[in-house]
């Protein structure tokens, strides 16, 4: 098996050692790559600085250089460490090209820059080394076009719009019925006296996209304790299964109006009271055309006209009082 470092002999019959493997800066990078890897040794999140940075304790990293992890599949293109010398080397080594950098704790989640820059089993590094970024240029640069491509939803063709509606709604009843499900069966075993719960991991955030559907299943008694519980939550449940099967009509009516929603939400009729008509053409620029031009013009001028009536009317009946009101003062004046 190939190792890190080995021996020859020179001209003079003196032993001297051979340049290192890892001395080449991308033998590093490949030791990188499988050190980051699921493989290499696990890692914990904090904050340096207001990043998100992952790090590891300089003696957790020597030993699995050493003695990796059982299970570990060494890269058949590294050579293996002989012993905690080569290793400590070849950490100093990728403390110097900058690919792992020393910090200090200070509170819990929380790194702070250290002033020694040298390796020591006993400090804590923040992995610098991020890989070949080719994928995470590509992975961006399709976000970027997903977003565009969603903001641009009012222009879609009425088929893709639709296509989407239907998308959407079938993935929500998904979730809305595997959430369902799950805790269906879960409360039913759970009142006998154990706790199963199928893809216990799924809901899970610190977990990748692919471990969270890992185990498939997790089968555990309940803790002591529970018992009152666990009848109380019997008795309720059996009471709600006694009450529907009594009350067929009912019971019948629930399952018939949400029926009825079901096809309301794949329908589209529940986000509004809009016609069909309204809806086609609710991207269109509204415009007036010139017969309604010319209606509301002829509608201003019969208003106004009115308007110019009625003021009429109000002065020539306001004249007239007045000339009643002076005759009766007249009157008044002569008797």
């Amino acid at each position: 098996m190939a190792t890190a470092k080995a021996a020859a002999t020179t001209t003079n019959g003196t032993a001297e050692k051979e340049p290192s493997f890892y001395d080449e800066e991308d033998n590093l990078k490949k030791l990188c790559d499988f050190l980051r890897s699921r493989e290499g040794p696990g890692v914990r999140e904090a904050l340096l600085m207001e990043k998100r940075v992952h790090y590891l304790k300089g003696e957790k990293l020597v030993n699995f250089l050493v003695e990796p992890k059982k299970g570990t599949k060494w890269p058949s293109n590294l050579p293996r460490f002989e012993n905690r010398p080569e290793a400590i080397a070849v950490c100093r080594e990728l403390c110097k090209v900058q690919y792992l950098m020393r910090a200090e704790k200070r509170g819990k989640g929380e790194l702070g820059m250290s002033r020694i820059r040298e390796f020591d089993e006993s400090g804590y590094f923040v992995w610098v080394y991020e890989g070949d970024k080719t994928v995470s240029h590509l992975m961006t640069t399709a976000l970027i076009i997903g977003f565009l491509f969603c903001v641009c939803f009012p222009i879609w063709p009425t088929f893709l719009r639709v296509f989407v509606w239907y998308l959407s709604v079938s993935l929500l009843l998904f979730i809305f019925f595997l959430i369902t499900v799950r805790a269906f069966v879960f409360l039913c075993v759970w009142i006998i006296g154990f706790e199963v719960w199928f893809l216990p991991n799924l809901f899970d955030e610190t977990l990748s996209f692919v471990d969270s559907f890992k185990p498939i299943y997790s089968f555990e008694p309940t803790k002591p304790g529970q018992l009152p519980y666990r009848l109380g939550v019997g008795i309720a449940f059996f009471s709600f299964c006694y009450w529907a099967v009594t009350q067929p009509s009912e019971f019948d009516g629930f399952v018939n109006a949400q029926g009825d929603f079901l096809k309301d939400l794949y329908a589209g009729t529940l986000l509004s009271d809009m016609s069909q008509e309204q809806k086609e053409n609710i991207d269109k620029p509204k415009t007036m055309s010139l017969d309604d031009l010319l209606k509301s013009l002829d509608t201003d001028i019969n208003d106004n006209d009115f308007q110019d009536e009625v003021s009429e009317e109000e002065e020539l009946e306001s004249m007239l009082d007045n000339l009643v009101d002076d005759e009766e003062d007249i009157d008044e004046e002569e008797e």
